[in-house]
């Protein structure tokens, strides 16, 4: 495998522009102890002024870098000011398993209370084996931010959501092109590659991986969803010269009509102009189902559909008259209470725990199987679980099922042909809730989501919580914070 040096990419919801940083620019980072402070700040990256969310001062946030076997002590400083939007806040870091602090998963009202202005929380949490390129967000409404955690070098691939600007017309924004040396055709060039959409897909190419190591696979086009990565090795084996990359998303955006969604890739000693090079159509496009582990490892549980200890179907659904997202006929509802604490003061069974219907209990050490149908409205949805990884039994676009050597990941598309049963297995060796979600943030924010109560016996012992997070929801619930309600964007302030 190659060292892992990495590069992160990130796209926002209706992509608008595509953003490159020159692969040889050495990134400030910070960690594996720091101090990240999330703060309001006026930022115009596309040309037209907004107020934003900015994790340490900067667009995109800081780089967290850290190795494996690291534990890291990251103080998230609240000094959110702006009530046009949500102003409580957390940071959920994305890929990581957090055995053992469950309480550091940042899922608000899940594994803790927000963070409110004018305080802080330390998340400190190890990671013992996992390496890769991971990424850090808020989980708290879908109004908050996204930033890498990478390694020292990254290609950062983005777009702006133009929330109160979208009737002004859009121009082609370019921050920064990536160079490649010339006369040496056959360079490769490691890059990681994550999604950080609120909603769109990326087409872009050349792939390989997703925290997890696997087999190489030569394709010229991936489609990447909402929380998935991939590293990619870019043959440069071209003439010298200008190209386009390219990254379409799926949200009714205009495509690459004047170089929208689109940025260059540059060999040195090229002429500074613009590429003329056309879009072709891909021959060799990744699928999911052919990428395979780098070590062979099969499937927990026996080798058949339902052959797990548990086997959950999980029937997502769209209610037109309610406009929320069920699992099951049933709406995930943020509790009053997170369900964490719920389980900590003595709940031990998912029907005593709140919200009624959306938690599903599983013992520790037992074989799960998710069966997930399409859902073909609002689609392809990327469904992400936290504190695990999956094997991945049955992908989108696939009728057969692989226990022998499949694909593991945290984050899988489940498709939008009818006859679509992504199916994935997973061992319950981490306790706490977890959250299994639509990583389309505007979709969670509709209630699409539910929660997997793991070893809730065990939780208490295997997961001691700080003091700190201890006094986050009296914190909370003494402020009268504003509250997003579920499915809009009116906040509401609470009594205090």
């Amino acid at each position: 495998m190659p060292p892992r040096r990495a590069m992160a990419a990130h796209i926002s919801i209706l992509a608008l522009v595509l953003l490159a940083f020159a692969s040889g620019r050495v990134e400030a980072a910070i960690g594996p102890r720091a101090t990240l402070t999330i703060a309001n700040q006026v930022i115009a990256p596309d040309g037209f002024p907004r107020s934003a969310v900015l994790a340490g001062g900067t667009f995109p946030g800081p780089l967290i870098r850290g190795k494996t076997g690291d534990r890291l002590n990251i103080n998230v400083v609240n000094a959110l000011a702006d009530k046009t939007m949500a102003v409580d806040t957390t940071i959920h870091w994305h890929g990581l398993f957090q055995k053992g602090t469950n309480w550091a998963d940042g899922v608000a009202m899940v594994t803790q209370c927000p963070i409110t202005p004018g305080h802080s929380f330390l998340y400190d949490f190890g990671v013992p084996e996992q390496a890769g390129t991971f990424w850090y967000h808020s989980h708290h409404t879908a109004t908050g931010y996204v930033v890498p955690w990478s390694s020292t070098r990254r290609m950062t691939l983005t777009s702006i959501y133009m929330t109160l600007m979208m009737s002004r017309p859009c121009s082609r924004l370019e921050i920064g092109i990536i160079y490649l040396p010339p006369n040496f055709l056959g360079f490769h060039i490691l890059m990681r590659l994550s999604s950080m959409a609120l909603a769109a897909l990326l087409m872009v190419p050349n792939p390989l991986s997703d925290g997890e190591d696997t087999q190489p696979l030569e394709v010229d086009q991936v489609q990447i969803f909402s929380g998935q990565r991939y590293s990619l090795i870019l043959k440069a084996n071209q003439p010298v010269g200008n190209y386009w990359i390219r990254g379409n998303p799926n949200s009714g955006d205009p495509g690459y009509e004047n170089q929208m969604n689109s940025a260059i890739l540059r060999y040195r000693g090229a002429p500074w102009i613009d590429p003329t090079t056309h879009e072709r159509n891909a021959t060799k496009p990744l699928v999911e189902s052919k990428l395979r582990p780098l070590r062979h490892e099969r499937a927990p549980g026996r080798p058949f559909p339902g052959g797990a200890d548990v086997n959950i179907n999980l029937n997502f659904g769209f209610d037109p008259q309610t406009t929320l997202f069920t699992t099951n006929n049933q709406t995930f509802v943020p509790p009053s209470v997170p369900v964490l604490l719920q389980i900590l003061s003595g709940a031990h069974d998912a029907h005593e725990l709140a919200p009624s219907g959306t938690i599903y209990d599983i013992k520790r050490g037992q074989v799960v199987e998710l069966t997930m149908p399409a859902l073909v409205f609002a689609g392809p949805h990327p469904m992400h679980l936290h504190g695990h990884a999956f094997s991945v039994i049955r992908s989108a676009g696939s009728k057969t099922y692989n226990y022998d050597n499949p694909l593991r990941r945290d984050v899988v598309n489940i498709g939008t042909d009818p006859t679509d049963n992504v199916t994935v297995r997973f061992v319950a060796d981490n306790s706490g809730p977890w959250f299994l979600h639509c990583h389309i943030d505007w979709h969670l924010d509709l209630g699409f989501a539910v929660v997997f109560a793991e070893a809730t016996a065990q939780t208490k012992k295997d997961n001691p919580v700080p003091k700190a997070w201890k006094d986050l929801c009296p914190i909370y619930n003494s402020s009268g914070p504003a509250k997003l309600l579920m499915g809009t964007n009116t906040l509401h302030r609470l009594p205090a």
